[in-house]
Order: structure tokens, then sequence, then C-alpha cells
């Protein structure tokens, strides 16, 4: 196996966080990254689906009022391209909170009832929900890979007017991921060619 090679398990999980028309919203989340996000998004659901690979989506339920991404609004559906491929994913988690193991169905409990050690995560936003799902994932002994330009995120502003771009964000997340031993940060393409 060469440098760039990544070991997939026959039932690594491709978990699909957030992927909802929401995000197209620019008046309400500002300037996004990576434009090939969903490109590649679509790639591994394809891959994972011809592989037999569980496909996990998760989609966020926001309880916040007037949020693009609450039950009841159009923004909370999935894109397109992830609701052309629905219908054949393993499971379906609903969360109000940025972690995929704080939702219905319990996914731990399902994760460990198919016996799978592996996650590749990708989807909406790199630096909340893909981000705290794989730190989580690692904290509990998962074998996880974050594909990042499979993932998007949107400008941000913290305390004292200070604000970080997408492409500054999702830089932060690899180096908070791998640096920090919760993640391998791969590419599409790497896994792709497993």
């Amino acid at each position: 196996m060469t440098k760039n090679e990544i070991a997939l398990a026959p039932n690594a999980a491709l978990l699909v966080i957030d992927v909802q028309q929401g995000f197209d919203d620019a008046s309400y989340w500002g300037p996004r990254n990576n434009p090939a996000a969903e490109a590649n998004i679509a790639a591994l659901m394809d891959a994972w689906q011809e592989s037999g690979r569980p496909v996990v989506l998760v989609r966020h339920a926001s309880r916040t009022a007037g949020s693009v991404l609450a039950e009841g609004h159009p923004g909370h559906a999935f894109k397109d391209f992830v609701a052309d491929r629905a219908g054949q994913e393993s499971l379906l988690v609903t969360k109000t909170v940025n972690s995929s193991f704080y939702g219905t169905p319990d996914l731990a409990a399902w994760l460990t009832a198919q016996s799978i050690g592996q996650l590749v995560v990708c989807g909406i936003q790199t630096n909340m929900c893909v981000e705290t799902t794989a730190r989580m994932a690692g904290n509990l002994g998962y074998d996880v890979l974050v594909p990042l330009d499979a993932t998007h995120t949107f400008d941000l502003e913290g305390p004292d007017g200070l604000r970080l771009t997408a492409d500054e964000l999702a830089t932060a997340t690899a180096v908070n991921l791998q640096g920090g031993g919760f993640a391998r940060v791969v590419t599409t393409a790497q896994l792709l060619g497993s």
C-alpha cells in the first residue's frame, strides 16, 4: 500500500451530515468555501452504495426560531443530490445539536450492533457538525477519516469582532482533527481509490 492509499474496512460507514437545502441560503449564512463539496459528497455516496457499504444520513432539525434548518421549513429538506440517492441509506439520524451521536436513533448503538469500527465523515459545516461528530467518534474509539474536500463551511465571527474565513476555519478543523488525534484528514480521491 502506498502512502496515499487508504485501507477501508468492508463495512466502513459513510456519515453524510446535514447536507440540507437551508445551507444554500447565502443571505442567512454568508460566504462559503469549497464549491466542489457537493460533487465530492455525491461521488462518495455513489461509491459507498455501489460497494454495499453502509451510508448514514444525518439531518439537523434546528430548534432556533427562524432557522432555515427547522422542521417544517423548506431548508430542512436534503439537497436534491442527496434526496435523489436517499432510500438506500442504512440509517437516518435526526439531531438538534452538533454531534451526530446525540440524535435519534442512537448512532453509537447502531454502529455497535453492526460491528462497524471505521467511519468516513463528510457534509456541512466543516468546523461545526462535521468536526464535532469526528471528534466524538475519535473519543469513542472509532477509526475516523474526514475527506475535507467533501465538506464546506461559512465565514464566522467570534469574540470582539474576530472573523475567520471559511477556508481558515476548514484549515483549523484539519489541524484540530489530525493534530489532535481525533481523525485522519484525507481527500475524496484517496477514498475513491481504495
